[in-house]
């Protein structure tokens, strides 16, 4: 596997001090080499086994095609999520609203405005989540930022109400008091193989925000779905899980249950994390892989100019990260060998570059399927007439 010497890219990295302002092709990625880091404290939350036969790795090289285009015309999307039965919800970060799309027609219902947003900058409705339980409790979980805070609030979604666009119950906020900004508020949350809810937060452009652990800005926060803070996270009253964070925009698990962040780098890497509890990432000490003690070095990163990177998934071995900036789907496959989980199986791969604009979320659609959804109506893009879009993607 190559791996590019930091040192000689330094001086070719662009500026991305908030989602990404210009376009620039190319290929940077590096697959930095282990280093030692930070031994996390012990944790109830999955423990992934890392050994699999090497017939069953992802093959270096993979490949993205769309397979069509579900639907289009929508406005700032943002979070992502399938119900049981497959359809998609998607937010609107600028709108505040929740709308279902049929997976098979396209066809779009608007369920409710989420109350309480207050859209600004990089702010607004960002991820939404569906329960684990949904089948019995019928909850939609967001993420959003108010005039005040950036929280985390659920509602009852009920599937058989009458009225147009008034699906949605009053939210129960569950955690409230991340703090907002006009940037870097992060705002992806998910539901992990453990049942609990995840979150990735931003430092909102005050870096000193990502080291201090009493401040939920600059984290990945683990918490039950009620929002309280789960047996085995590092700290028994806290629902900090890592920290040293710079705007955390993507999670995702893999097949051993290992958790994989996406990180905006500032004026140098952007990066994919291997999350371990109590892990310290770095910013805003580090950008990069710097092999400093204490913290943990990305398993692969980008010059800014090429990534800018929002949602991931897991499909076929391999992480696939969306590029708001580098305006491309990147392919990250990934080793499943005792001893090689801090680095990929081969050098990450870029695709799409450039044909649907800039890339906000990517959400496994099962077996060898994606959906990814595009951000050119988020005020930083070129909006052409369809968007903004959710495609059907086969991948390998």
């Amino acid at each position: 596997m190559a791996v590019l010497a930091a040192g000689a890219l330094l001086l070719a990295a662009g500026c991305s001090s908030q989602e990404g302002m210009e376009s620039s092709a190319g290929q940077g990625a590096s697959s930095p080499a282990h280093s030692p880091s930070a031994s996390p404290r012990k944790s109830a939350s999955p423990s992934p086994s890392v050994s699999r036969p090497p017939a069953d790795q992802p093959p270096a090289k993979g490949s993205a095609k769309v397979v069509s285009t579900l639907t289009e015309g929508l406005n700032s999307p943002w979070g992502l999520a399938a119900l049981p039965g497959g359809d998609l919800l998607v937010g609107s970060r600028d709108k505040g609203t929740i709308t279902r799309i049929d997976a098979k027609t396209g066809k779009k219902k608007l369920l409710g405005t989420v109350p309480g947003v207050a859209p600004a900058g990089e702010g607004g409705l960002l991820g939404i989540a569906v329960s684990p339980d949904f089948g019995t409790d019928h909850l939609v979980y967001a993420y959003f930022t108010t005039a005040s805070d950036n929280r985390i609030a659920r509602m009852n979604y009920d599937e058989n109400a009458s009225t147009p666009g008034q699906s949605l119950g009053a939210p129960d906020t569950i955690l409230r008091g991340i703090p907002k900004g006009s940037i870097h508020n992060g705002g992806r949350i998910a539901f992990g193989p453990d049942r609990a809810l995840y979150a990735g937060t931003g430092e909102t452009g005050d870096g000193d925000r990502s080291q201090d652990k009493e401040s939920l800005a600059g984290k990945i926060l683990r918490m039950t779905p009620d929002g309280e803070p789960l047996h085995g996270n590092p700290e028994a009253d806290s629902v900090v899980y890592s920290y040293g964070h710079r705007n955390v925009q993507g999670l995702a698990w893999d097949a051993e249950k290992r958790l994989w962040a996406s990180e905006f780098g500032q004026d140098t890497w952007d990066e994919l994390n291997l999350i371990e509890p109590g892990g310290n990432y770095g910013w805003p000490d580090v950008e990069g892989t710097e092999h400093q003690k204490g913290f943990h070095d990305p398993v692969a990163q980008w010059k800014t100019s090429e990534a800018s990177p929002s949602g991931i998934a897991y499909a076929k071995g391999s992480i696939w990260m969306a590029g708001l900036r580098g305006e491309r789907l990147w392919r990250i496959p990934l080793s499943f060998e005792d001893g090689a989980a801090k680095e990929p199986l081969a050098d990450p791969q870029a695709f799409l570059e450039g044909e649907y604009g800039r890339l906000r979320t990517v959400l496994a659609a099962g077996g060898d399927k994606l959906w990814l959804v595009t951000s050119e109506t988020d005020g930083r893009g070129t909006p052409k007439a369809g968007d903004d879009r959710i495609l059907l993607v086969r991948v390998k």
